[in-house]
């Protein structure tokens, strides 16, 4: 893994939020069919026919779990499935298996070297167009501008530093010497990206101009807001001299004159620019999105958090639907001043069906770690590791709530484990957790697919493996399944009981970027000032002009409150942001939690350089502890969590279960027998048995057999050793009974495996 993170390299540069959808800028079809390259610039109608066909080239920004442009959701350590395929590629990074042969995106380098070639023909003709007045003009120049540094955005972010070609028309008929061009640096390359943006806002409109017809085409705000993703980058340790840049990129120089490709020296400068960009989208107009209070069923507060009037408070808000609303289609993407610049997405759409389990029309595979689950906070804002009487955190399954409860309009129902009540809105927008209630409203009158509770262990029959049906696969292999944009009306029960169709709610927005981000930015930037600073940085009208900021916590806890009192929790207070390294931990916490499932947790590890100390992939829950290490345990860590209920929090069991997991991965290809495992634990044979069945739903001779297979199978796909050399290491004495084996469990030869 670390070497692939070399390797592709800085692909870690941008965040999936950073591209747009083909289709967010209209394409006229007629233009398209009767484009002639001679005639572009004759008109202005052409021009524009032009322009506006140039985004095609860009991918849906809202493919972020599977068949992703980048490697996406299942890269990261918030979203997981039990299975490999071409459609979710990511999750080669979490198995260690990615290399710069097998990335599906290659054509990419090319898709967007092409539209900066459109861009250039652009900016060099337009000035030829004889019906085009000069304020069409400076719109036009605007766009372009966008759309190359948005393109260059996109090479940087899969690609590393950049090709710079400037405003050259290049040649298609040159020889090789001609195109051997060297790479700008990271820096150069940031900051040749944020001039385009900068020249973008001279001329594109405002969120208050653009008209509602074209609301997903880039605002000010959008070029803007990428500015200040882009600087807090270049401030964040990975790319600002950090142990991180020094790891992976302190050999990596120019040979023409010996510059690091990455900063090598530590900045602190760096983190008040992406504190000032960040500032600039503040006096914008743009504001987190709430909903009303039900006065019928007002959401309960802790008695902690404030009661005055968002954004002092959340006394007149829901906190539930304030955040769930965003993303689930219940809101109007147009009317949504807290989206800087979202579309609509089909692939989100089609992506809550990994959610739905099978027995409802879904594939019920899309599976989030118990890692995240604790990250959620407790509805009075604590952690669960230090609960409050008032809200405890029970981690013992056997504990049941036993009324349901109404948190405003969402139902939380009877008989759901104690570890599960008590926690945020946040939690309840983003998590199905087990026992959770599914509405699925629109399905059908037949009382068996409405109105539902899922609890997903091993042996439910409509969430569990048990009813995977005829691929094993397509279950939850964590127990929690991410809910964040389903609608309670939202079904995909197609032919079942008396159900006629299935029924999404739709448009489902995809939040390219939204000003929730641009506040945790601003405050993780602010966070890292040193002293108070001024620096130059552009205005919404691309002026240059100089802003000064400083570590100030009445500011910091201003705008980080406004998340906080929005989702119905208290804000943080000056013991929280006494020390800047504390308030760090705070920030990130907020990031995993209110951007969960939005595309941006692969690169945050990345560009804190967490990601390398493995820092950000621990877990209280040994299984996706695993999960993460590496590839091989990986396997076993996805028996662990399908099995017949989840291990809880740290106990004596469960931290004899890991020595007993790390001891089987160092010993798998050893001839290994039930007494040597249970000699480990200091337990008997018999009660070995009957502990190991009981703590992972399978019998020990099963579990040891399922994880030398995997781990075969994952040797057959990355190297090239024999089939035989590879049954014998991983602990299969008899090749026959190998392959009898491994056909029984995966439905192929080990052979045809290989081929796949």
């Amino acid at each position: 893994m670390k070497k692939l993170f070399k390797i592709i390299l800085g692909a870690t540069v941008g965040s999936t939020l950073l591209l747009s959808s083909c289709n967010f800028l209209d394409v006229d079809p007629y233009f398209e069919a009767t484009f002639k390259e001679d005639s572009i610039f004759h008109s202005k109608k052409n021009a524009e026919g032009y322009l506006w066909n140039t985004p095609k080239g860009f991918p849906d920004a809202g493919a972020i779990w599977g068949n992703s442009w980048n490697p996406g959701e299942s890269a990261s350590d918030e979203i997981t499935l039990k299975y490999q395929t071409n459609e979710f590629w990511g999750l080669q990074f979490s198995v260690g298996t990615i290399n710069s042969r097998n990335l599906p995106i290659q054509n990419q380098w090319y898709d967007m070297y092409v539209i900066v070639a459109r861009c250039n023909k652009m900016l060099k003709e337009v000035y030829n167009v004889p019906d085009m007045n000069e304020m069409d003009r400076r719109r036009y120049l605007g766009y372009v501008h966008f759309m190359r540094g948005y393109a260059y955005y996109h090479l940087l972010m899969n690609w590393g530093p950049l090709i710079i070609v400037g405003d050259e028309e290049l040649s298609t008929s040159e020889p090789a010497e001609y195109y051997n061009r060297e790479r700008a640096t990271y820096d150069e390359s940031v900051d040749y990206i944020c001039d385009e943006f900068r020249l973008a806002t001279q001329g594109i409109y405002s969120a208050d101009e653009q008209s509602v017809n074209y609301y997903q085409r880039p605002t000010k705000g959008a070029a803007m807001a990428l500015i200040a993703r882009l600087r807090l980058f270049q401030a964040s340790p990975l790319f600002n001299g950090g142990a991180a840049a020094r790891k992976c990129f302190g050999t990596w120089k120019r040979k023409s004159d010996g510059a690091y490709y990455v900063n090598q020296e530590y900045d602190p400068r760096r983190w008040a620019v992406a504190a000032a960009a960040a500032k600039q989208l503040t006096k914008m107009g743009y504001e987190l999105h709430t909903v009303e209070a039900d006065a019928q069923n007002p959401y309960p507060l802790a008695s902690n958090v404030p009661t005055a009037n968002f954004p002092d408070g959340a006394g007149n808000i829901d906190p539930y639907h304030s955040y769930s609303d965003m993303f689930t289609g219940e809101g109007i993407i147009q009317t949504n001043k807290e989206f800087i610049w979202a579309m609509e997405s089909s692939n989100v759409t089609n992506y809550t069906h990994h959610a739905f389990p099978v027995k409802f029309g879904g594939w019920g595979s899309m599976s989030v770690p118990q890692r995240v689950i604790d990250c959620y906070l407790m509805a009075d804002g604590r952690t669960i590791h230090n609960s409050s009487a008032e809200y405890p955190y029970e981690p013992d399954f056997s504990r049941l709530t036993g009324e349901s409860k109404k948190l405003g309009t969402y139902l939380l129902r009877e008989n759901v484990p104690m570890m599960y009540a008590n926690r945020s809105a946040r939690f309840y927008a983003s998590i199905g957790f087990p026992g959770r209630y599914w509405p699925m409203s629109s399905a059908s009158t037949d009382a068996s697919y409405v109105n539902q509770q899922f609890w997903y262990s091993h042996d439910d029959t409509n969430a569990g493996i048990a009813g995977a049906g005829n691929n094993v696969n397509d279950y939850s292999v964590s127990g929690y399944v991410p809910v964040k944009y389903i609608h309670p009306d939202d079904s995909w029960a197609n032919g079942k009981g008396s159900v006629k169709g299935a029924f999404v709610t739709s448009p489902k927005p995809f939040p390219i970027i939204r000003y929730g981000e641009v506040l945790l930015e601003y405050v993780e930037a602010l966070n890292r000032v040193e002293g108070t600073v001024t620096v130059e940085v552009s205005d919404n009208t691309g002026t240059l002009i100089e802003e000064t900021v400083s570590r100030d916590p009445a500011e910091m806890a201003k705008y980080f409150n406004m998340i906080r009192y929005r989702v119905g929790l208290p804000g943080v207070d000056a013991n929280d942001m006494a020390e800047a390294d504390n308030f760090e931990k705070i920030i990130r916490n907020e990031r995993q939690v209110e951007l969960f499932n939005e595309g941006y947790r692969y690169f945050d590890t990345r560009r804190w350089g967490t990601y390398l100390d493995e820092d950000a992939n621990s877990s209280k829950l040994p299984g996706y502890e695993l999960v993460i290490k590496s590839g091989l345990l990986r396997f076993l860590a996805l028996l662990i969590l399908h099995g017949k209920q989840q291990l809880p929090a740290e106990t004596a069991d469960t931290r004899r279960l890991k020595t007993v997991l790390q001891w089987i991965s160092e010993h798998y290809a050893e001839k290994i027998c039930v007494a040597d495992a249970a000699e480990v634990c200091s337990f008997s044979s018999s009660h070995f048995m009957r502990w190991f069945r009981q703590m992972t739903g399978q019998s020990f001779i099963a579990f040891l057999n399922e994880y030398r297979l995997n781990t075969a199978a994952e040797a057959l796909q990355t190297t090239d050793e024999t089939v035989l050399t590879i049954a014998s290491r991983c602990g299969f004495e008899n090749l026959s009974y190998f392959n009898r084996i491994f056909k029984a469990h995966f439905g192929i030869t080990p052979r045809d495996y290989r081929k796949r």
